[in-house]
Formats: C-alpha cells, structure tokens, sequence
C-alpha cells in the first residue's frame, strides 16, 4: 500500500466519524498539548518528566546560559516566543554591513544561512542520489565495468548505488503519480453517475437516498460509501479529490526538482560548490521560504517559558543559534561541515539536527567538523529518521560511525521517536531504530510547538524527538555546568524511563521486541532522572 493510498483511507475514516467541529466528544481523545513535558506515574503519559523536575528537583536554584544550534531548513526568528531566546553575537553590530568580528560572515547577529546568496535564497534542491547520478552520468553510463580502473572504483561504485536509487525513485513516484491522477478521475465520475441517477429518479442526495441507492461494481460500490460518509459529514466531494489532486502536485514537484538532475539551484548561493574547504559564503537571512520545520524544532528546546503565551520549551536558560543548510530536497555535505564548525566555534554547547538522507559523498568532510566538535566538549544530536529502518542495517547520514571507520563521535546522541503511550506502541510506528545506532528514544508525536507567523501546530517525527533531547541535554547542563559533554550524554542515556514490556517494531504490523533491541538505552530520555543523576555526581566532586 502506498502512502497515498494510506491518506486517503484516513481521510475516509475521518469523514465516517463526522465533522469534528460537531463531535466536542472526540477532543477526550486528543493527546493534550505539551505533553512531552509530562510525567509517565503523575500524568499517565510517557513524557520527559521535565516539569517534575523543574517542581521537585530544581526549585531556586540558578542556571547558566547555554547556546543550542538548531541547524535545520530556517527559523522565524520574529517569533514572540522566540525572540527572547535567540543567541545574540556579541562580537557583532547589528545592520552596519561590515564582518565586525572578522569571521567571515558579515551582520551574522544570530546565526547564518548557508543556502543563501545575494539577492535571494535556495528553496527547492536534489536529492543527493540524484546529484551524484547527474554528475558522473557520461563518465559512466557507456563505460564498460571492465574497464573501470582501481582509481575510480570507489566512485563507479557509488554512482552504480546511487543510479539504482535515483531511478528506483523516480518510477515509484511516476507511478504514483498515475494511480493518484487515475483515483481522482474515477472518483469523481463515479460521484457525478451515482447523484445524477438519483436526481433521475426526482429525488435529492441526501444520506436517506444515498442509502437507498442500489450500486453496480466494486468501484461504484466503494464510491458510494465515500459519497454518503461526505454527506453525512457535510463535507463537499474536493474533501478528497482536492487532497488527491495536492498529492500529485506534490509528487510532480519531487520529479521536477528532487529527482531532476539538470536541476542545480546552487548558482543561487554563489559559491564555488566544488571547493568543499570553502566556509564564508551564504547570507544572514535565517527565516527562508520555508521555516516552518525550523521554527517548530526551535520552540521544542526553548520557547520562552512562564510567558503564557503559546508553549514552554523544555531549557528555560538555552539561547538559540539559527543555521540554515536544509533546502526542500537533501542537504549538502559541505553546508553542514560549515554549519557544524560555526555552530563551535561560536560556542554552542548543544547542536540539534532534525535532517537526514541516503548518501553522503563528502562526508570525510562532516567527519572532520564533527571530531572538532567533539574536541571542543559539543553534544550533537541527531534525528533517526523516519523510515521505519533499522539503522543498524541501513544509511542515514549524518551519522556517528566516522567514514572507512569503526570509531564513533562519543559525543554523538542518535534519537528515535517514542508516542505519549505506555503499550505496545510505545516506538512511534514511522521511527526508525537501531539497538547499536539509536541511542534512545524521546517524545515525536503530536508535538505542539512554534511556528512561523506567531502560529503553533502539532507535527511528528524524529525531527521533534530530537529537540526534546537537545532540549533536556541544555537543561541539564544549564544547571550542572561543571559536567562534561560525555558526562552529559551518558546521564541521558542512563536515566532513561526504561520500557520492559515488549513493543512493535516500526514498520510492522504485529513483530515484537523489548526496547533494547531498538536503541542503547531501552527507553525514553527522562529529565527528572537525569537531574536526580546529575545532583549525585556532582556531588561526589
């Protein structure tokens, strides 16, 4: 079943349910808003038990700023609950057009957009398969293997498994595209024949007359029960053939864009793409076309607390520094090395990364600015991915695992995404795991938190479970400053909520396992324990 057959069938059984602006009584079943924040004994959902800490634990005592790097596709840094708690380059004047700092970026007050250029910025880009597909395409595709020599191995290998998956893409989503564009067309024909034959008939459609109606073929059958749930719902027919006709939208534009490889938007950014040691480049617009995705991770570690306005993030003392590498396609290796090393250099403690893809062919290049990272006493955190994949098993880059290597960045978090639940499906069933490459598992369902325009919403994925990392990391050692890095990670790890019981494995329909065959720790990061931790080392000192 694909993905779009899968949103249909949910917008299907949303419509059998009713309008819910007429159904108060389906809110009890809404997982309430923050409740990442929340205790598993008090609350009764499986949260980070941040509050209980703040209450129990952490009542008068004084915390130290700590700056988390969010590098990501973009941030509303306007937001008001954001703008109190974006980091501020000291070393810099705001607006007089000069690199006060001489660090090569010029008016970088808050951070710095590396897919940006001088009169405006990346928005849609490849996938990284696709690029590496169109770059060696005449090298290779006429070439016989044979006559591959041992320099070029490596790279006629990676171009054989890139082609595969660049193409392996692209007929998935031509397909896709054909049955989504055939859906829509039946559908509606089907619709139009049935109300028409009613109205033949002198009658109205209404659910009575709908009922009553005696369909022919499966087709006609099926459309009827999507007509009457429309009906009964007062909801009109683009209900569903608007979102199909969004999906092949959607789907056309990954062809034109992520899967096109005449596509290059880096003429944008003005720099010289193939120089991967080149850093100062970019500009200062930290926002992008997009910053839905950013701003949303940014709220999760710390949108300001004790406000009243819209949502707390988890580290009431953290100071948010914007880096901007992720376009609407994959990521480039050099844009994150670069993000990576101002994100230090800068001094952040924490860095958070909610991105993720299958290739990375500059990634000596990342390794590099990860070992200075970990040289420089830096937590980096990770998101798992979305795949329900076993890491252990398949890519996803960035990664901990330096390249032609069994050594890891020790100070490297790896995050998989739990639900609010206590059960079976615990492990949020589109997480990706690892018992040796996930480190832990943290909240990534239904999350509330800011979005752009002064906005909240509720999104999900490991790209929110792993601010909730970055965010009880800065917590803890916004308190315990004296800790190190490798301290910190460890106490996370260790202080964990652990789930006993078994759970479903991602991606399948009934496999069960204990949580320690899908990440290091077996449970879920837990703020209140890691404080609890934290107070008894640091006392020991």
């Amino acid at each position: 079943m694909n993905i779009f057959t899968k949103i249909l069938i949910c917008l299907l059984a949303f419509v059998a349910l009713g309008n819910p602006s007429f159904s108060q009584k389906k809110k009890k079943n809404v997982v309430p808003r923050g409740w990442q924040h929340d205790d598993l004994k008090k609350d009764k959902l499986f949260g980070v038990s941040d509050k209980k800490a703040y209450e129990e634990l952490l009542q008068g005592k004084k915390s130290t700023p700590i700056i988390v790097a969010v590098i990501d596709g973009g941030t509303d840094t306007k937001h008001k609950d954001l703008i109190n708690v974006l980091w501020t380059n000291p070393k810099e004047i705001a607006g007089n057009g000069k690199d006060d700092d001489n660090n090569g970026y010029v008016d970088d007050i808050n951070g710095w957009n590396y897919i940006g250029g001088k009169d405006s910025m990346v928005e849609e880009d490849t996938y990284e398969a696709t690029r590496i597909y169109g770059k060696f395409l005449s090298k290779y595709e006429s070439l016989d293997p044979a006559k591959v020599t041992d320099k070029d191995r490596n790279e006629y290998e990676l171009y054989q498994k890139a082609k595969e998956f660049h193409l392996k893409k692209v007929d998935e989503n031509k397909k896709q595209l054909e049955y989504l564009s055939g859906l829509k067309d039946s559908l509606k024909k089907a619709f139009d024949g049935i109300k028409n034959n009613i109205r033949k008939g002198g009658d109205s459609v209404t659910v009575k007359t709908l009922g009553k109606y005696k369909a022919h073929g499966d087709l006609e059958k099926k459309s009827l029960r999507y007509l009457t749930n429309l009906t009964r719902a007062a909801l009109p027919e683009s209900f569903i053939l608007d979102q199909l006709e969004a999906g092949a939208a959607r789907i056309t534009h990954t062809l034109d864009y992520s899967l096109n490889p005449d596509f290059n938007p880096r003429t944008i950014v003005g720099d010289n793409y193939n120089d991967i040691d080149q850093r100062n480049y970019g500009n200062n617009k930290l926002d992008g076309p997009k910053a839905g995705h950013g701003t949303h991770v940014a709220g999760i570690i710390a949108a300001e607390r004790g406000n009243n306005y819209g949502m707390d993030g988890i580290a009431d003392n953290a100071k948010i520094m914007v880096l901007r590498v992720v376009p609407d396609g994959d990521e480039r290796d050099k844009d994150i090395a670069n993000a990576i090393r101002y994100a230090t250099d800068n001094g952040a403690k924490i860095i958070n990364m909610s991105f993720g893809k299958d290739f990375s062919p500059g990634k000596y290049k990342v390794d590099e600015a990860v070992k200075y990272a970990v040289s420089k006493n830096v937590i980096l955190v990770h998101a798992a991915g979305n795949d329900s994949k076993n890491n252990d098993k398949d890519d996803n880059f960035p990664c901990d695992v330096y390249d032609n290597s069994t050594d890891t960045a020790s100070t490297w978090i790896e995050v998989g995404a739990s639900s609010s639940k206590k059960d079976k499906t615990l492990p949020a069933s589109f997480s990706n795991y690892g018992k040796t490459n996930v480190d832990l598992f943290a909240p990534g369902t239904e999350i509330y938190s800011t979005v752009p325009d002064d906005k909240f919403d509720s999104y999900q994925g490991t790209s929110m479970a792993a601010p909730v990392v970055a965010g009880v990391a800065a917590l803890l050692w916004s308190y315990f400053p004296e800790l190190t890095s490798a301290q910190v990670k460890q106490i996370l790890i260790s202080s964990c909520t652990p789930m006993n019981k078994k759970v479903i494995v991602p991606g399948t329909p009934k496999e069960k396992v204990k949580m320690n065959a899908l990440c290091q720790s077996g449970g879920v990061v837990n703020a209140y324990s890691a404080v609890k931790m934290a107070m008894e080392i640091t006392a020991k000192k």
